[in-house]
């Protein structure tokens, strides 16, 4: 069983399944909701995930057309995303999981994108979008 939460604690959400995908993502929506370099994340599915305490105050913003990430309302951390042509998945940041994934990324995504001040210095594969399923 994997828990997360956010900083302020209002939301808490329990995973009881694998995690999988993992990757570092350097979209500029994913830098501009993350206030940093990348975001990294895995995949999980929606029947898996539960919220434990705090659901109501998740607000989710439309960031582009059936991708919708839901945040904390009171401290803005981003807590998931979920998709409209995928209902059955969701996209989980892995800098608000307390406890450890037991995955790690294993490649770079939209590297084309990626901030100008920050270098990727390791080994991992790196694609200009995402690569083929």
């Amino acid at each position: 069983m994997l828990k997360g939460s956010c900083l302020c604690g209002s939301v808490r959400y329990e995973i009881d399944g694998l995690l999988d995908a993992a990757l570092n993502c350097h979209c500029s929506m994913c830098r501009k909701a993350h206030g940093a370099a990348f975001r990294s994340r895995a995949r999980i599915r929606a029947k898996d995930f539960r919220w434990v305490s705090g659901e109501a105050m998740i607000t989710w913003f439309e960031s582009s057309p059936g991708n919708h990430r839901g945040f904390c309302s009171r401290c803005g951390s981003p807590l998931l995303s979920r998709f409209d042509f995928r209902p059955d998945e969701y996209g989980l940041p892995l800098g608000c999981l307390d406890t450890d994934p037991g995955v790690r990324p294993a490649m770079h995504v939209f590297v084309d994108s990626k901030a100008p001040w920050f270098e990727i210095t390791d080994a991992l594969p790196r694609f200009q979008e995402f690569p083929p399923r």
